[in-house]
C-alpha cells in the first residue's frame, strides 16, 4: 500500500488551519505528526480518515484493489469509543464482526496488551489506562494496513507504551503503516517526522479574508 497526500489543505469553522500539506508513506513507513495544540494534527488524522474533506489538495492510496482508503485503516482517536456495559472481550468481538478480515481472536489481543484477566469485566468499571488499551487491542483483532493514532499514550504508564511501541514496530516490519499525531515520544526511532504549525500567511494583504488572522 501507498498513501500519497498532495498539498492538503484543511478549513473549519471558516478558519485556515493548515496548508500545503504533502508526503508518501509506503509499506513499513511510520509519520508522527507534531504541533502545538489547536495546529491541525487530529483534522489531519480525519482527512486520511475520510471524516473530513480536504479544503483543497488530494489525497489517494496505491495498492488497495477495489478497497477506498476508508476500508483500509484503524483509528484510535482521542475517545477510546468503547461501550461502558460490554465487556473487554465483546467490545473486541463488536469490532472484529463490524470490520472483517478477523485476526487475532479478542482474548489473545486483550493478552497482548497485557489485559488477560480484564477480558470478562464491564469496559465502564476498567481504568483510564485499562480502556485505553482495550481500544488499542482493536488494532490486532482485524487487518488493516493503515494504523491513525491520536494520541496513542495518552493514560499509558511507562509500561504499556513500552507494549504500544513494540505493537507499532511489529506491525511496520510486516509492511504496515502508520500515521500518529502526539506531544510524546513513541519510540519509533526510524519514524517520519511532519511538524505542523498554526497556519498565518506571510503578510496580510488588503483584501485578506480577516478569518485567515482570527
Amino acid at each position: 500500500m501507498r498513501l500519497i497526500a498532495e498539498t492538503l489543505a484543511c478549513r473549519r469553522s471558516g478558519r485556515r488551519i493548515f496548508s500545503g500539506l504533502s508526503f508518501t508513506l509506503a509499506d513499513g513507513d511510520a509519520l508522527v505528526v507534531t504541533g502545538r495544540n489547536g495546529a491541525g494534527k487530529s483534522s489531519l488524522l480525519a482527512i486520511l480518515a475520510g471524516r473530513l474533506r480536504p479544503e483543497s489538495g488530494r489525497l489517494r492510496a496505491e495498492g488497495i484493489g477495489e478497497r477506498t482508503i476508508p476500508e483500509t485503516l484503524h483509528v484510535v482517536g482521542h475517545r477510546d469509543g468503547l461501550k461502558g456495559a460490554l465487556t473487554a472481550q465483546e467490545n473486541l468481538a463488536f469490532a472484529r464482526d463490524l470490520l472483517g478480515d478477523a485476526a487475532m481472536a479478542p482474548r489473545e489481543a486483550l493478552a497482548r496488551l497485557g489485559l488477560a484477566h480484564a477480558a470478562g469485566l464491564p469496559v465502564g468499571y476498567l481504568s483510564a489506562g485499562q480502556r485505553r488499551r482495550v481500544a488499542l487491542a482493536r488494532l490486532l483483532v482485524c487487518r488493516r494496513p493503515l494504523w491513525l493514532l491520536d494520541e496513542p499514550t495518552a493514560a499509558l504508564d511507562a509500561a504499556s507504551q513500552a507494549m504500544l511501541a513494540g505493537l507499532m514496530r511489529e506491525h511496520l516490519a510486516a509492511g504496515g503503516l502508520v500515521v500518529a499525531a502526539t506531544h510524546q515520544a513513541l519510540g519509533l526511532d526510524d519514524a517520519r517526522r511532519l511538524s505542523i504549525e498554526a497556519y498565518r500567511p506571510a503578510r496580510p494583504s488588503p483584501d485578506a479574508a480577516a478569518e485567515d488572522w482570527a
